[in-house]
């Protein structure tokens, strides 16, 4: 290929390494490769056997792992028989503004809106009774939508649609940016949470009669708050996130799956806990060993997932398989470190083509050693900008052990939410650093 193909292929692999994770059938069509099925099997096996006392369900592991991806599949594997709403939190709140109150909020409103969505047949007056609420919580004109609506009615149904997608952007903007709002519709819920858990339970009654279909709400992305957060939600305020009478998936961060007071008080209203775990490339101890064993089939699952967004003239098999290995079997770092390798090849790309004198000369770049060696640096550095001295003998514990000395300890459980612990299974539960986390500490002679 000419200078200016190479360029456009890199950019086309470099926008493909942004899709992640893959939530649309398309993005699915385009870049999936089967990956977690027999913890697709489980939820799907959860969401048919449970039953009122059961409907809730934890889903936990590490970040980057493949959780939005899988959830998503799920959704849309479900949709036939349930109506499922499936939503990121931050989509809708402030991450940092994160509480009961909203999270059961932010329910009421994706359930309505996806009821519009999905054309659901619901009264005139039902919806105007909803919006009204809506409206007045979050301070949110309903005037023309309602007058949209008495028109639809009187004109045999045909509701504005437009009005009302226009109504719930301005709605879900002001839950996102206003925190005035948002600590209002706290103020007023946490003094009467049972009012706003029977809302919710309205508006899911007068779907669920409306669709024939039984609800599932999956809420993702609540496993990228911060662990203090996490302690809030989960520790303080657990029983109303589990009042609502239908089925709902949470996600929380692995790290505080691993604390034992928040553990104990999840197990205390629910059993259902599904773990998805990383991919394990090595059985335990022999990732040290100098020329260690490797596990080849989860490598392949990888490499498919590598050769779906980018194409393999634009990088050295060697080098492929190598990204994979330094991916720890975490999925996202495996797209995030050949997305830094693919920058740099642009950087170097444009770089040649703005000599003159080289305009004619052919590039042949592709993303070598040399360029993943750059890339690791620069993973390595943003590894060890946050890390004391008291980190480094943490980790190196961990590596000796495989388990930490005190797996309650909060710097343990910080490194674990932040990846430089990874979590692996087998017959047993064990410890390990993210391969980049280990070239750093045998870079400080830590590690022999």
């Amino acid at each position: 290929m000419n200078n200016t193909e190479l360029l456009q292929a890199f950019q086309s692999a470099s926008k493909n390494l942004f899709l992640t994770p893959l939530l649309s059938q398309s993005d699915v069509d385009a870049f999936g490769v089967e990956y977690g099925a027999d913890v697709l099997d489980e939820l799907e096996g959860w969401a048919e056997d449970c039953v009122n006392g059961s409907n809730k369900l934890i889903f936990t592991g590490h970040r980057g792992c493949g959780k939005s991806t899988l959830l998503a599949e799920f959704s849309r594997r479900l949709a036939d028989r349930y109506f499922t709403v499936f939503f990121s939190i931050s989509d809708l709140i402030e991450m940092s503004d994160v509480n009961h109150v909203n999270i059961l909020f932010a329910i009421a409103v994706q359930m309505m809106e996806a009821a519009e969505e999905q054309n659901i047949k619901i009264k005139s007056s039902t919806k105007r009774a909803f919006y009204r609420w809506f409206g007045k919580h979050t301070q949110t004109e309903t005037t023309t939508l309602e007058a949209d609506l008495e028109a639809g009615y009187q004109a045999g149904g045909g509701f504005n649609i437009a009005s009302i997608f226009k109504f719930f952007a301005e709605l879900k903007a002001k839950l996102k940016v206003d925190a005035t709002i948002r600590n209002e519709i706290k103020t007023e819920f946490v003094r009467q949470i049972s009012g706003l858990i029977a809302r919710i339970d309205e508006i899911a009654a007068v779907i669920q009669e409306a669709s024939g279909k039984p609800i599932l709400v999956i809420i993702d992305d609540l496993d990228k708050l911060d662990l203090e957060l996490v302690e809030s939600i989960y520790c303080n305020n657990i029983k109303p996130l589990f009042q609502p009478q239908f089925r709902i998936v949470y996600t929380i961060p692995i790290a505080a799956n691993r604390e034992l007071k928040v553990r104990n008080v999840i197990s205390a209203e629910t059993n259902d806990i599904k773990l998805m775990r990383v991919s394990k490339f090595f059985t335990k101890g022999t990732s040290h060993q100098s020329d260690p064993d490797v596990l080849e089939e989860p490598v392949r699952i990888f490499l498919e997932i590598l050769r779906r967004r980018i194409p393999d003239v634009l990088i050295e098999p060697e080098i492929a398989r190598n990204i994979v290995l330094c991916s720890g079997g975490v999925l996202r770092e495996v797209i995030r470190l050949t997305h830094r390798c693919c920058s740099k090849c642009l950087v170097q790309i444009r770089r040649e083509l703005r000599k003159e004198a080289d305009q004619q000369a052919v590039l042949t770049l592709k993303i070598d050693e040399s360029i993943l060696s750059q890339a690791l640096t620069d993973t390595q550095i943003e590894f060890a900008e946050p890390l004391g001295q008291v980190d480094y003998e943490l980790l190196a514990g961990v590596y000796e052990q495989f388990k930490p000395q005190d797996a309650e300890d909060q710097r343990f459980l910080d490194l674990l939410h932040g990846l430089y612990i990874l979590e692996y299974r087998n017959a047993a539960l064990w410890y390990d650093l993210h391969p980049i986390v280990v070239m750093l500490l045998k870079q400080q002679e830590l590690l022999s």
